[in-house]
């Protein structure tokens, strides 16, 4: 898919120089602080070297005070607490959270006064469930602390209070109108809320509960630092700003996943194929460090893979599981139903991926809206991600629920708010929650194909057709001198990486391969670049998934050109192979790059690699 590729404003080389001076660290590098908005001395070192002292005080939240107090007469007068919380990544890593802090501070003897609950994705649906509700009355618990869901709740709330049931809200999502009629609810987004950071996750909110309660009571800050590996999972998986008091949550939370992993995560690493290394490297007892992207590609979809297939539930017992046998066994089952799960998004995706491609009416539309009653509930919004990954346009992917509505999952690309699209067409659903960019939906059957054409209205008011070709942002261009092992370890400073901090990507134009690129694992491109004219080291670099691109570029450049095909001994473009002809193709050109520069591990040697997100010829 044909890229934009938009260089970002550089700033004044002179503050670059400047400040380059003062820290001191190489201009190139300065320059992305300085893109960050860190202009001192003083700013470049609480960014490099983050401090839990920094943390807002948890008492600015709205409520926080309410919260405490009431938990802490549940506590104190044994009461039944019920831990309720959404059965993805964010939902299950907060009711790990609070399960696991509540155990401590009441005590094995009191233990069974507290449970948790994970509504049945299938069954139940999202947020706060009429079930959910008569199962806490059911079984005496007068308090219900509601995690990353219950914002928008105000029926099952009223129904708690009905049954005299408390409840504490903990949720990071828009509120709607009017707000439940809840004992407390804390949510940075809700009005009239002053807490000073808006982009917690679910957990986070959870967290901030438990460190209110730490300090209120002079409890050791140990008992609520100790669960910042959670909220780091659930800050990774749930894609929130990873800026502010989430970049300072994040830090920390890794460095507990990297060096006192709890038995549940270690569990999760290892069977994801990240294996422990004896001796451990330095600071880490896996063979590399785990960062934001191991969770959110290796960590956060075998969580959330119990919550698709079988029970969230499950994702929370390994989370709060105190026994490595254990959470061996555990670690087993759920990446076993990570695997059915990939099995299942994989079929999935071929099928939408057709349904669109022989629609002629989907191929002109800016957004893509697709039903299918076959489909997996739990997979509809890893579906969603694929399409808007292989189109670029706001998705939207529907199957059948048991309620008998249509139940489905939004996707966005980064220029369309896909939460107020849909609320544009408000109307028209029994029910509708989440962020810019990611939604769940639910509608009667009957409105789906008015729900199809006032949503394609509503993107097609708000995006252009140049909105449609993804955009990469660069943030800097770069000689190949710069870079070397110094730069590779500087950058590393600048991680956890996520949105609003990501990973830097960085131009070079005019380079070469030298002469012994192929493909690999079919669809890859592995490189060692330089240039022509200049001598630098040459430097390896790897292009995933460019072989059609690459095939297609060549096509397109040398259409109707007789010398391009004597040159490679063909007689035709037809006949074009990169397995036979890369090396005469990457010797004819010089390539545009724009990468990241990272740390490569194979058979436990570490190198410097590029990791190239596209390419062109340098005159295409």
């Amino acid at each position: 898919m044909k890229k934009r590729w938009i260089l970002k404003d550089q700033p004044d080389e002179a503050e670059v120089i400047q400040l380059s001076k003062q820290i001191p660290l190489v201009p190139a590098l300065t320059a992305l602080l300085l893109g960050r908005g860190i202009t001192t001395p003083e700013e470049a070192n609480e960014f490099f070297n983050p401090h839990i002292t920094k943390l807002h005080n948890p008492f600015l939240m709205k409520d926080m005070d309410k919260a405490v107090e009431r938990l802490s007469k549940a506590v104190i007068h044994n009461e039944k607490i019920l831990i309720y919380g959404d059965y993805d990544v964010d939902g299950t890593s907060a009711v790990a959270l609070m399960y696991s802090f509540l155990s401590e501070i009441i005590g094995p003897r009191y233990r069974h006064y507290i449970e948790y609950y994970i509504p049945d994705r299938y069954l139940e649906g999202y947020g706060i469930s009429a079930q959910g509700i008569d199962y806490c009355r059911e079984n005496g618990f007068s308090l219900m602390i509601a995690l990353d869901c219950g914002i928008k709740a105000v029926e099952r709330i009223q129904q708690a209070n009905d049954y005299g049931i408390d409840v504490i809200v903990c949720d990071h999502h828009l509120a709607g109108e009017t707000l439940p009629e809840a004992h407390a609810i804390l949510d940075p987004k809700r009005p009239e809320c002053a807490y000073p950071y808006k982009e917690l996750s679910g957990c986070g909110v959870g967290f901030k509960l438990i460190q209110a309660y730490c300090q209120h009571f002079n409890l050791p800050d140990q008992i609520w630092l100790s669960k910042l590996d959670l909220v780091a999972i659930s800050i990774a998986s749930d894609i929130v700003a990873i800026t502010g008091e989430n970049r300072i949550l994040a830090y920390f939370g890794l460095i507990i996943i990297n060096r006192f992993p709890r038995v549940g995560i270690k569990s999760i690493i290892e069977q994801a194929g990240i294996r422990v290394q004896y001796p451990p490297k330095e600071n880490t007892i896996f063979n590399r460090e785990i960062s934001v992207n191991d969770l959110v590609f290796y960590v956060g979809p075998r969580i959330n893979a119990a919550g698709r297939i079988h029970s969230g539930r499950e994702s929370v017992r390994l989370m709060v599981c105190e026994d490595e046998e254990k959470s061996i066994d555990l670690g087993k089952s759920i990446n076993d139903q990570n695997d059915t799960r990939r099995e299942m998004d994989k079929k999935a995706t071929q099928q939408a991926i057709e349904m669109v491609l022989n629609n002629e009416e989907l191929n002109v539309r800016k957004s893509i809206v697709l039903y299918n009653p076959e489909w997996n509930k739990g997979i509809v919004g890893i579906v969603a991600s694929r399409l808007v990954e292989t189109f670029y346009r706001p998705t939207i992917v529907f199957t059948s629920s048991p309620e008998g509505l249509l139940t489905g999952s939004a996707r966005s690309i980064k220029e369309f708010d896909i939460y107020n699209g849909i609320d544009a067409c408000s109307d028209l659903l029994t029910h509708f929650g989440g962020h810019t960019h990611a939604a769940g939906i639910s509608l009667l059957a009957e409105n789906f194909p008015l729900f199809k054409e006032r949503f394609e209205q509503e993107v097609e008011k708000k995006i252009g057709k140049e909105d449609l070709i993804p955009e990469i942002e660069i943030d800097r261009e770069l000689d190949l001198l710069e870079i070397n092992k110094e730069l590779l370890q500087n950058l590393k400073r600048f991680a956890p990486f996520g949105p609003g901090n990501m990973s830097p990507v960085f131009l070079t134009r005019g380079v070469v391969e030298e002469g012994f690129g192929k493909i690999v694992g079919e669809n890859h491109l592995k490189m060692r670049i330089l240039y022509r004219s200049r001598t630098v080291p040459p430097i390896d670099a790897i292009v995933f998934n460019i072989k059609d691109q690459l095939l297609d570029m060549t096509k397109k450049y040398h259409a109707n050109d007789k010398n391009f095909l004597h040159y490679l001994g063909i007689s035709s473009l037809d006949q074009l192979d990169l397995s036979l002809h890369l090396s005469k193709i990457t010797a004819l050109h010089d390539f545009d790059i724009v990468y990241h520069i990272e740390e490569n591990i194979w058979n436990n040697v570490v190198s410097l690699q590029l990791n190239v997100n596209d390419l062109r010829f340098s005159e295409y």
